[in-house]
């Protein structure tokens, strides 16, 4: 993963609603409709923060007929994990509580 996809990334997972949709995804492909009932937001905004987060990699999109299935793109997921692990290895000891 290079320094702009990661960046994507962090952008896409700084909005609150964007964190609650990869939540929900981790447990399987949802339909729009399906993630929809989860907020009160419109159709309109979901498609916005799908947008968001399949252009960034961590969700995938599959269309069927005139439904949208989305699931969480493992690959991007275990980069992600991969990227903050060795940070977190690196860097454990500047941390302060």
């Amino acid at each position: 993963m290079n320094a702009k996809e990661l960046a994507a990334c962090f952008r896409a997972l700084g909005d609150e609603t964007r964190v609650k949709i990869v939540d929900l995804l981790k447990n399987g492909k949802l339909c729009a409709n399906d993630i929809l009932e989860y907020f009160d937001i419109t159709q309109p905004t979901l498609s916005y923060h799908m947008k968001i987060l399949t252009e960034c990699g961590l969700v995938s999109c599959e269309k069927r007929k005139v439904r949208h299935y989305y699931t969480l793109n493992l690959s991007m997921m275990q980069s992600l994990t991969r990227f903050l692990d060795i940070f977190l290895r690196l860097n454990i000891s500047e941390f302060k509580v």
